[in-house]
């Protein structure tokens, strides 16, 4: 039987990472033990947000599949794009996608994830939107620290769900969450990366709000 051949296509977030390698070796790593030896007849490694959708080297890594006959391979899923429609139309192309973190999902697999994800993403930002317009319609001052303290319980009340999943898979450092956090597209309030001392927080409000529910329910 002939081997596999492979297109490899990379993806860091900013310049930075992609000049000093954080994050590329972990991608090529994944990719070296998913390919197992395998031949990799290119390699492509775009320095873009996965938030844009303009992307000239994956679509030089897609071509370059097709005419090699090759499969498209990446680290993970959200590489590609945390957008459904974006990766509906890659899907489209008919080149055979692989991604090394769920190593048996076909296309139909990596839509739906997709799709889930996006989802999620979306209920988030209205969670947080409806709770910011509920303290302005109560004309509580725009600013103060008290809204922005409800601001970030209401954020991280969205999140509680996502948290206890992965505390029941035994994911429960503030590094290990911070990483599951990034790596399915939550951001933080601000709208940035998560790190060991964000989730921390996160965990306290969490912690805070559920003590104050239990204290309640124990009134007469």
């Amino acid at each position: 039987m002939q081997p596999t051949s492979y297109v490899a296509y990379y993806r860091v977030s900013t310049q930075m990472q992609g000049q000093s390698g954080l994050g590329l070796e972990a991608q090529r790593a994944a990719v070296a033990g998913f390919t197992r030896g395998n031949p990799i007849v290119a390699e492509f490694t775009e320095v873009e947000s996965g938030k844009r959708d303009d992307r000239p080297q994956l679509r030089l890594a897609l071509n370059a599949a097709e005419q090699a006959g090759a499969t498209l391979v990446i680290a993970k899923l959200d590489r590609l794009s945390r957008d459904v429609h974006f990766i509906s139309g890659l899907l489209k192309q008919n080149v055979p996608i692989k991604a090394c973190d769920m190593p048996n999902a076909d296309n139909f697999q990596f839509h739906i994830m997709a799709a889930v994800a996006e989802k999620e993403r979306e209920m988030i930002s209205k969670r947080t939107k409806e709770a910011i317009a509920a303290k302005r319609e109560r004309g509580d001052a725009w600013g103060t620290n008290a809204v922005r303290a409800e601001q970030a319980q209401a954020h991280a009340e969205t999140m509680r769900g996502f948290v206890q999943c992965l505390n029941a898979g035994g994911i429960t450092t503030p590094a290990a969450i911070a990483k599951e956090l990034n790596q399915r597209g939550y951001e933080t309030i601000k709208g940035g990366k998560w790190h060991s001392n964000q989730v921390t927080r996160l965990l306290e409000r969490l912690a805070e709000k559920e003590c104050s529910t239990q204290s309640s329910l124990r009134l007469p």
